[in-house]
């Protein structure tokens, strides 16, 4: 996923610093980033999960939905936080 979008991802890691250390300052352009970025990541979510929902490991799919989006929380702690306002 970081690897298709490269740039992407390195714009908004570079907006997420800056976010952390001043929320209020960064928040627009943190939301328009963050815009993108989680649409790229629901998109891979999807393509990861939502298959196995109806199969016979569906129970296995809210597992690495959450495994997955720990591991956006490692490098994104401030995630949850695009399109606040």
């Amino acid at each position: 996923m970081v690897e298709n979008h490269q740039e992407l991802f390195k714009d908004f890691k570079q907006i997420h610093d800056k976010y952390v250390l001043e929320p209020e300052k960064y928040q627009k352009e943190y939301n328009e980033i963050g815009q993108e970025v989680m649409n790229v990541i629901r998109k891979t979510e999807n393509m990861l999960c939502g298959h196995q929902e109806g199969g016979k490991y569906g129970k296995f799919s809210s597992k690495l939905s959450e495994a997955f989006w720990t591991r956006i929380r490692r490098d994104y702690p401030k995630i949850d936080f695009v399109g606040l306002l």
